[in-house]
């Protein structure tokens, strides 16, 4: 693990680390006399897992071995450390030759590799600790500084842990064929349902794990759309849903909220310019929404560290998460000092969201802007190549969702239309169809809805 710099130094003390003597006994003696022995372990044991320095020189130069395809023995490993100078860094010959006393057994291998990766993250934790003490202490050192490391390194920790319990092919397989049968039983979306009829048949629901950009020009609609997904995905699941807000504030989005549920004109509410029977309306919605689990957080200069920690206390607060939304991509800075090159930032910061849907999994939707290109060409259909700093959005996106009205671009019709129509183009779709999901949209209040019902 990387250090912090520090001039005070609070030492582990003389307490031996966590370790198991026994079992990194064991797993060597079975490493020297099976190679299978080595493929299974050598996946998922680093030289660090083991504890004492003799049991890390053995492994090394087993690792060493099996990378140049050597045959692997007790005499072997014996003429390997002696020709690499190391066979005194372990005790000599009969440290080798103790470790042919243990009675090894293949079917406990994974077990005792459990034991001993155990040990080593608690040792790493320890460590750690001692780290943010020694950091706590040098005052030049910023508070937000020593958070954010020690959050990233205990991240990596909880990784380790994570890649601890991956299952075995049969396992993974026998999951998918139970998780198949139940499908089976009792037919629905295996993601998140948007509401959206045309768009959940193509996508099947948004999924965990999925990072979900959702393109358009600006007052194209793209907030009032993720509002409505946010809106039928708390109601229909009923869990939570955490909504970064870069541009509006989130009195904006109240009223927005407020306007879609009750039918009253944004216009209406702002000024307060309500009608008798609209105050029973509102005092019902707003009871309706107090009871959901709907988060607004509209802090400026949002980091990507920043949502994975507002993450965190949600999850703490309310242990799940339905759904992330973040209004949107191109407000992100990747750090508190934004980067010259604004290409790269926002390829880390892409490439971070998707991190962050794979690490919680959960389904994140960012809304992006499309470039002006599309306002000069006849046909004004969006495609992938219009998304601004496309490149790193486009690879890192599991889902690209493009908004488009072509009564957009005809101001008279939407005056004097209420209801318009909408296309939602798939223009990427990483495991499934692209395709166009026909929508209505509704001006004033601004809101989308399926163009016939569910059937």
């Amino acid at each position: 693990m990387k250090k912090f710099n520090s001039k005070i130094q609070f030492s582990i003390s003389d307490t031996p680390l966590p370790h198991n003597f026994l079992a990194e006994k064991i797993i060597l003696s079975c490493l020297l006399i099976n190679y299978e022995a080595i493929e299974i372990t050598i996946k998922t044991v680093r030289v660090e897992t083991f504890y004492f320095i003799n049991h890390q020189e053995i492994y090394k130069a087993i690792v060493e071995m099996y990378k140049k395809k050597l045959s692997i023995n007790v005499f072997s490993v014996n003429d390997f450390l002696k020709e690499t100078g190391c066979l005194y860094k372990i005790g000599g010959t009969k440290v080798l030759l103790e470790l042919l006393n243990q009675i090894p057994n293949l079917v406990y291998l994974e077990e005792y590799i459990q034991l001993i990766q155990d040990k080593f993250l608690r040792r790493s934790l320890i460590n750690l600790g001692y780290e943010v003490i020694n950091s706590a202490y040098i005052t030049n050192i910023p508070l937000e500084k020593i958070l954010n490391e020690f959050e990233k390194k205990s991240f990596s920790l909880t990784n380790e842990l994570i890649d601890e319990k991956k299952l075995t092919t049969p396992e993974l397989f026998s999951n998918v064929f139970l998780e198949l049968k139940e499908k089976a039983l009792k037919p629905e979306l295996p993601g998140l349902a948007s509401g959206f009829y045309d768009l959940d048949s193509l996508t099947q629901g948004f999924q965990k794990s999925d990072l979900i950009i959702l393109a358009g020009r600006p007052s194209m609609g793209k907030t009032a759309f993720v509002l409505n997904v946010a809106e039928n995905i708390i109601k229909k699941y009923k869990v939570p849903v955490l909504f970064f807000s870069l541009e509006m504030s989130k009195e904006q989005l109240i009223y927005r909220l407020l306007s879609n549920e009750t039918g009253i004109s944004q216009t209406r509410l702002k000024i307060g310019n309500l009608y008798k029977e609209d105050w029973h309306e509102l005092k019902n919605s707003i009871q309706k929404y107090s009871r959901l689990p709907f988060f607004i957080d509209d802090q400026p200069n949002l980091t990507t560290q920043d949502i994975r920690s507002k993450i965190k206390q949600i999850l703490f607060e309310q242990n799940n998460i339905g759904l992330i939304i973040i209004d949107y991509l191109q407000l992100l800075v990747n750090s508190k000092l934004k980067s010259e090159n604004r290409v790269q930032e926002l390829s880390q910061i892409t490439r971070a969201l998707k991190n962050l849907a794979k690490e919680f999994q959960i389904p994140v939707i960012a809304l992006s802007q499309l470039s002006r290109n599309v306002e000069n060409r006849i046909n004004k259909r969006p495609v992938l190549s219009d998304l601004r700093e496309s490149g790193s959005i486009e690879q890192d996106a599991d889902l690209v969702l493009m908004l488009y009205r072509e009564n957009y671009y005809n101001s008279m019709v939407e005056k004097n239309e209420k209801i318009t129509t909408a296309e939602l183009i798939i223009a990427k779709h990483r495991n499934g169809p692209l395709g166009i999901a026909e929508l209505a949209f509704q001006n004033d209040p601004t809101k989308f809805f399926n163009t016939f019902p569910n059937s």
